[in-house]
């Protein structure tokens, strides 16, 4: 009969199970709501080992937050085939499927959490919102935004971020009913704009050219002439 023996840790290993142990609980519950001894206790550890590879919750959260930071910029990562209607619904499935699994820590971190307002995690909030505004702007095939399509791309993601808050309170809206309703207001926000400036009005036709007929941008054409008629 062989007993077990429990392998050490390296430095950088047990810091990568932290963040990930951490990064789990705060996707149970409110940051604010877990305890440095939750994690020790989670991780299999004392809570002082836990002071020993960071400083306090506040830089444990940060990391955490970096990590689900990139996992996120990685949802919006999307091949440029096909349809643009049904590429940014296939998006939209996995930013809700992040927001899902995330829910309390991304509520948290949207609204306020132990280190919303420090430079850190706001330029890990911005780093999101950036990678997420290249991504759609290179599915449109732009090199230099104009003006009014970056107005349309950002305002867009901020929507995309309030839903996704919204939701989590209650989840009263089936999540796959605001999945198609984010890519509507995306082709409904860049009409709005088209409809104020040609260049706007070109790309706009560009992007509907190749949609087909059952794909979510002429699903919500359809809608809006049922609304009319």
């Amino acid at each position: 009969m062989t007993t077990g023996v429990r392998r050490r840790m390296g430095v950088e290993e047990r810091r990568q199970q932290l963040i990930g142990v951490a990064l789990d609980l705060f996707s149970q519950r409110s940051p604010d709501d877990v305890s440095i001894d939750e994690i020790a206790a989670a991780a299999g550890i004392s809570r002082p080992l836990v002071y020993h590879y960071f400083p306090g919750k506040l830089s444990l959260y940060e990391a955490a937050l970096k990590r689900a930071s990139e996992e996120l910029a990685g949802r919006f990562v999307e091949p440029h085939e096909g349809p643009l209607g049904a590429r940014l619904l296939r998006v939209m499935r996995r930013f809700f499927d992040f927001v899902d699994d995330h829910g309390p820590g991304f509520s948290a971190l949207m609204r306020g959490g132990p280190a919303v307002g420090s430079t850190a995690t706001n330029a890990l909030i911005d780093s999101v919102r950036q990678a997420a505004y290249v991504q759609i702007v290179s599915h449109l095939g732009v090199e230099n935004p104009p003006a009014r399509l970056e107005l349309v791309v950002r305002s867009w993601i901020s929507l995309a971020e309030s839903t996704a808050l919204i939701w989590l309170d209650g989840r009263r809206i089936p999540r796959g009913e605001l999945e198609v309703q984010l890519v509507h207001d995306f082709a409904a926000l860049a009409a709005v704009s088209a409809a104020q400036d040609e260049e706007m009005g070109m790309l706009l036709r560009g992007m509907l050219k190749e949609e087909p007929a059952d794909g979510p941008f002429a699903d919500l054409v359809t809608r809006l002439i049922a609304l009319a008629s």
